[in-house]
């Protein structure tokens, strides 16, 4: 059933667990996610971020994500991540996704609550939820996770908040997109008071890399929604490269991708703790 962001995160925020957000390109990925979540009865929340359009046009893949959440039989919010403009995110909620999150936190930081404000009067009106985000989730590629004055502070965090009526918020706790190159270090301190602070769900980008102690401790200490991307496309790599080297055939070696994929997101939402949840 397709839902919205406040249709699983209250439970999760309340019941202490988390719920994966995972992005995704194809209807293998798709796949993948939705029978896992169905397999597992978990809430999830599945979609796409701006900067993989490239490789997935919204209007390609959005009419087969939301008629996949439509027939599930647990709760699916389809989720615009990442929103770096006004234009997509409007695009977004004309498609029908349910959720959007609009980025301006590497801009200035008046206009980024200005600009969030709007977007969340507008998707409110569409019955949407809106994810926005204030700090600096880095790139891990470029090590940038590492730069703590760029972390979300307390204060700003609850300005923003009140500032922009988000419906849950990203922090910046030390995590980056991508594919980590040294361990990340989480401040699970600055974490645990930003919750105390405020009444809304906290998000952490950039999950794939982390380890399970690293995800159950943000969990403990105030993280409702977890974004898993990239180690979905190591394990459709992975799948590849032994069915090329099995000489499958292309069917079979999608097979085995959906397959790999799918065990992937099993295992992230066990460490979740949203297994059972829907």
């Amino acid at each position: 059933m397709l839902v919205n962001l406040n249709d699983v995160l209250k439970d999760a925020k309340e019941k202490k667990y988390g719920v994966g957000l995972f992005n995704t390109t194809d209807t293998d990925m798709l796949e993948a996610v939705i029978s896992a979540a169905e397999e597992l009865r978990a809430p999830v929340i599945i979609g796409t971020a701006e900067v993989l359009l490239p490789a997935g046009e919204l209007k390609l893949i959005a009419p087969s994500i939301l008629a996949a959440a439509k027939r599930a039989s647990v709760p699916v919010v389809v989720h615009y991540d990442h929103g770096l403009t006004f234009e997509r995110c409007m695009e977004a909620l004309s498609l029908g996704f349910s959720s959007v999150m609009f980025d301006g936190s590497a801009g200035d930081y008046a206009e980024n609550i200005r600009d969030t404000r709007e977007i969340v009067k507008i998707a409110h009106s569409f019955g949407a939820s809106v994810e926005g985000e204030i700090g600096h989730v880095g790139e891990a590629s470029v090590g940038d996770n590492d730069a703590k004055a760029l972390y979300t502070k307390v204060e700003e965090a609850l300005d923003y908040a009140n500032g922009t009526g988000v419906d849950a918020l990203a922090v910046s706790i030390g995590t980056a997109h991508g594919a980590y190159k040294s361990k990340p270090c989480l401040d699970l301190v600055r974490l645990s008071e930003i919750r105390d602070a405020l009444n809304i769900p906290l998000v952490l980008h950039g999950g794939s890399g982390l380890t399970d102690d690293d995800f159950r401790n943000s969990i403990a200490n105030g993280i409702s929604k977890v974004n898993i991307f990239t180690d979905l496309c190591l394990a459709g790599n992975r799948a590849m490269k032994e069915g090329l080297e099995q000489k499958l055939a292309y069917l079979d070696i999608r097979n085995h991708k959906v397959a790999l994929m799918k065990e992937e997101v099993k295992k992230k939402m066990l460490v979740f703790g949203c297994a059972g949840k829907a």
